[in-house]
């Protein structure tokens, strides 16, 4: 693979697994999360160019294919490069490994910098940010739009102050573990092959979302409303 694309090993730990020892899939998004962050600060692209000039990195949709979840004590390797920019969006891929290279979670991610007062995408060129796409020949497909679905259950949600960051809103993390606190899979215990999550619109501490959501053998999927209009969708896949 090529130095342009960032690596990390770690070993799991009591705080990135659930109650059957397997990776959580909101501390995996926090894995991806974080690679992004390190990765593009290593690039040159650091909180006195961003942050402090009025910016904020928001994903806007990612799709992964867990091939197996690690579990703890396990040494897992975390590898991260960026694509080609495509105008406005930044697309970043990603890749797990245990510790004989074999793949265990692959996925992508599109980013976009947004400004921090009008909450409105920034124009890459306009401001200078513009970072160049990694070629690694291990490409995963960019994660497209995840669909509406006929749904059965409805329930809702109140952002609470731990949930949110530095951005001002609930974390893109955390939608995972407000979804599987909703379903019966993850507490069974079944296997995920497939996340797929679309971010639409924030939800900043203290809103109120309603959440519907139906659920089979199969898959599940849960969508965010608030105030009529879709904030965000995701879609599970189980083995």
């Amino acid at each position: 693979m090529e130095d342009s694309a960032w690596s990390r090993t770690v070993k799991l730990r009591t705080k990135d697994v659930n109650l059957f020892r397997r990776l959580r899939t909101s501390r995996l998004l926090e894995m991806l999360q974080e690679a992004s962050i390190a990765h593009t600060e290593e690039l040159g692209w650091t909180r006195e160019t961003t942050l402090d000039r009025g910016f904020l990195w928001v994903v806007a949709m990612q799709q992964l294919q867990v091939i197996r979840m690690p579990e703890y004590d396990e040494t897992v390797t975390l590898r991260s490069w960026p694509g080609p920019m495509m105008h406005v969006l930044y697309p970043r891929q990603y890749l797990l490994e245990d510790e004989e290279g074999n793949a265990l979670v692959r996925g992508s991610a599109i980013w976009t910098l947004v400004d921090t007062e009008t909450r409105a995408m920034a124009d890459p060129d306009a401001h200078g940010v513009v970072i160049e796409g990694a070629r690694t020949g291990l490409d995963y497909p960019l994660p497209g739009l995840v669909h509406d679905e006929d749904c059965d259950r409805t329930s809702s949600f109140t952002a609470p102050f731990s949930y949110c960051d530095l951005n001002g809103h609930m974390n893109n993390t955390r939608y995972l573990d407000v979804a599987e606190d909703l379903l019966a899979g993850p507490a069974e215990g079944r296997e995920l092959s497939v996340v797929a999550l679309q971010y639409m619109a924030e939800v900043r501490m203290g809103e109120t979302v309603d959440l519907l959501w139906r659920e089979d053998e199969e898959s599940a999927y849960v969508v965010g409303i608030k105030g009529g209009e879709r904030c965000f969708r995701i879609r599970l896949e189980y083995r």
